[in-house]
């Protein structure tokens, strides 16, 4: 009788359950998928993870109701209660929100491999696609205006060129990373930024401070890594497309296909394109340079046994650019009737990422690229050549207390133009280098709660001998949520001034190298302090803050006051410091409001002979500022973006020159709405500069002698020194380089994004 008992339940629970109840949806970020999101029920040991396309199933449910649990790296987690009845299949689909600057996106910038930025033990900050969105720019160069520490430095009035500074140091201390390959560099510096579609970015990191024992030279003063998305994260095509009230037109258009059942293609093309001069400050000259710009990109990824890496991508690069007086067509492209700068560039780049296919774990990485530039600037023709070559292989080996890495890496770079710095002998003379290194780092576990980080670098360089560069760094993790961290290091940089200070060609001044250059070495220390805060009402704060020092030797400086009329180069006999404080703020709150603040102070200064002089084109402080406010019952998202710039001091031509020498404190401010209410499209508009703020406010002129641009008015004494005549009371001769921020004023700006998923 009991067993016929025992048989009648158990029949009758399984009866029960297999009346059983389904849930299915998708995960995306607007109309974006959301590759491997963790989706569970609270409560329950249910649970899975969203596929490739963000689509998820969970099956055999029973009926009642539940929470679902979705979360996935660098979004905020998200909780949905949901009621399903016996035998009911449910659709559920989650849209997951960027969180204002997550604190725990996998991230490999600081050390080569991946790891939670929490348990990094270098800082490094991670700006998200969401971010580039919030102030929609045509290049990558001027996405970072909005990023604390990092300011885009324009170098020329005329032809509009630029760098990166990070912490108040030059652009030429600043390395740029394409998935983790140091492709854009040299010439590349001022022109590889641009072009590269922001729709293909999965996210950029930012080391500040020495990175030279994991990337060698020029990764001094900081380097920029560009992460383009993994194929399968990609929509199946997209298209963002905006016009501003200039006459601008920028296009990214991309796609992604699956080819064979093996590989994942990602294609991706961006076109910019500006076409009429304006002249608002009255000077004759164009106030923004007139542009036509093509970038082609595109990425495989290979499927392999045990999910090894093998990814392969290249970009085409091609942009025509000018800028000059407004009278200036191409027929006078390298003349002296009138005055233009026009600068033909063609690139072309190839990384490729490949896992040797061992149990160790062994990634083989390397890159090329080839930089073509023909410019003209006046009648002064500069014709270019570049090509950098790299390759490296690294071992990443665990065990119980140390996380090791081995490294050997072999840089080529050939560079060759028209001027003296490639002639020798009376014939031409380009430089080939080729630079070997190795290095290795281990990450020490010494207690539950900190460790240490080692490492060591070793360059060979024929010019300059034998290299090293070490570092250390320390993690406190005081909580989860608390994390102190110190790192010290050195860095060097080789130097090639023609490919990286665009001031020696633009104008009319002479470059004189004093001396035979050697390469500059720095000391860093930075202390950073990380804290994040989840409250019960859903509020998050961040809280980032760090101190940093920065001692450098033999720092090839260009000295525009010695002459007027020349831009000499030498190593400092002296010292070269960079010192600060920097702390980024973040707030994010349930109503839909997200506030994302940024303030940094510094004092960049050089030492010789006894006399301290602030160093040229550095601002003291600076501020950025992003306020978010979502409008959920009417898909609207308001954004207000700026920065603020303290006096920074500036190149002036002499003793009589009538400019300001100190910058004013200056800010650029933007307002952007964006409406998402309608199935796979964004439309967005919005305006730019809301202060119309200029450089030549409180300035009589910006660009010296522009009317004179070939100097043929101009009177010399015999030392070559302009003298003050009746036609040129200040002594002055043509130069463009008095410039720190863009001409351009306030303007309007209307956008359409369209997503298939």
């Amino acid at each position: 009788m009991k067993k016929i008992l025992l048989l009648f339940l158990f029949g009758s629970f399984g009866y029960g359950w297999s009346q059983t109840a389904s849930l299915n949806g998708h995960v995306s970020e607007g109309e974006t998928p959301i590759a491997f999101a963790n989706i569970y029920l609270k409560g329950t040991e249910k649970g899975t993870a969203s596929d490739e396309h963000g689509d998820y199933v969970l099956t055999e449910l029973g009926p009642g109701k539940y929470v679902l649990i979705a979360s996935a790296i660098g979004y905020q987690t998200k909780r949905v209660p949901f009621l399903i009845g016996k035998n009911e299949s449910v659709e559920l689909n989650i849209t997951l929100e960027t969180s204002a600057e997550s604190l725990d996106e996998t991230v490999v910038t600081g050390t080569l491999k991946p790891v939670s930025r929490l348990e990094s033990p270098v800082p490094v900050e991670v700006y998200k696609p969401s971010f580039l969105k919030k102030n929609p720019t045509p290049s990558i160069f001027e996405a970072l205006q909005n990023v604390n520490g990092v300011r885009p430095q324009i170098n020329c009035n005329v032809c509009n060129t630029g760098d990166i500074h990070i912490n108040g140091l030059e652009g030429p201390y600043t390395l740029v990373l394409i998935d983790g390959m140091p492709i854009v560099s040299g010439l590349g510096t001022v022109y590889g930024l641009s072009g590269i579609p922001n729709s293909l970015i999965e996210q950029i990191e930012i080391v500040k401070g020495p990175a030279s024992t994991l990337y060698g030279s020029e990764a001094v003063g900081g380097l920029i890594n560009i992460i383009t998305k993994h194929a399968p994260n990609a929509p199946e095509f997209f298209a963002d497309g905006f016009v501003t009230g200039w006459g601008e037109y920028n296009l990214d258009v991309g796609t992604k296909i699956e080819v064979g059942k093996k590989a994942d293609l990602l294609l991706g093309v961006n076109y910019f394109n500006y076409d009429i001069p304006i002249d608002n400050n009255g000077d004759n000259f164009t106030d923004v340079t007139l542009q036509d710009r093509v970038s082609i990109f595109q990425k495989w990824n290979f499927k392999r046994k045990d999910s090894r890496i093998f990814s392969v991508a290249g970009r085409f690069f091609y942009e025509d650019r000018w800028g000059g007086e407004l009278q200036w067509t191409p027929e006078f492209r390298g003349g002296d009737e009138i005055y233009g700068e026009s600068i033909f560039t063609r690139r072309w780049e190839m990384l490729a990422k490949y896992q040797l296919p061992i149990k160790e774990k062994m990634l083989l990485s390397v890159s090329y690229n080839d930089h073509n530039q023909n410019s003209a600037y006046g009648n002064e023709l500069y014709l270019a050549d570049q090509r950098i070559g790299f390759g490296q292989l690294t071992w990443d080996k665990s065990t119980k207390n140390h996380d090791l890495l081995f490294g050997a890496a072999v840089r080529y770079n050939y560079y060759d133009d028209n001027t003296s710095a490639t002639f020798a002998s009376n014939q031409n003379a380009p430089d080939q280098v080729w630079i070997p290194s190795l290095f290795v780092q281990d990450e020490i576990t010494i207690a539950k709660k900190h460790s240490v980080l080692t490492g060591l670098r070793y360059d060979y360089d024929n010019r300059h001998g034998n290299i090293f560069t070490p570092r250390a760094a320390y993690k406190w993790k005081i909580t989860g949520n608390d994390i102190f961290r110190v790192n010290a290091g050195t860095g060097f940089r080789v130097v090639n001034l023609f490919t990286e200070d665009h001031a020696a060609l633009t104008g009319a001044r002479e470059v004189v190298i004093a001396e035979e250059l050697q390469p500059e070495r720095s000391i860093n220390v930075n202390l950073n302090y990380l804290k994040k805060i989840y409250s019960d009402n859903g509020t998050f704060i961040g809280f980032d803050a760090s101190a940093f020092y920065t001692h450098f030797s033999n720092v090839i400086l260009p000295d525009y006051d010695t002459n007027p009329n020349q831009i000499i180069y030498d190593n400092l006999d002296g010292k070269s410091v960079s010192q600060g404080l920097s702390a980024n703020l973040d707030l994010v709150f349930a109503s839909g409001l997200r506030v994302l603040l940024g303030a940094t102070w510094q004092d960049v200064s050089n030492t010789e002979n006894g006399s301290k002089e602030r160093q040229i084109l550095t601002e003291s402080f600076t501020g950025t500022w992003n306020v978010s406010y979502i409008l959920r019952s009417l898909d609207l998202t308001v954004d207000y973006t700026g920065n603020l710039y303290g006096p920074m001091r500036l190149p002036l031509v002499g003793d009589l020159d009538p400019r300001d020498e100190f910058s004013p404190t200056w800010s650029i401010q933007n307002i952007q709405f964006t409406y998402k209410g309608l199935k796979d499209f964004e439309v967005y508009g919005g305006i730019k500069n809301l202060l119309d703020w200029t450089p030549n406010r409180g300035n009589p002129f910006i660009i010296a002698r522009a009317n004179d641009p070939f100097d043929q008015n101009v009177t010399f004494d015999g030392n070559g020194n302009a003298v003050a005549t009746a036609d040129n009371p200040f002594a002055l001769t043509f130069d463009p380089n008095y410039v720190y921020g863009p001409n351009q004023g306030i303007r309007g700006f209307f956008g359409l994004r369209y997503t298939i998923n």
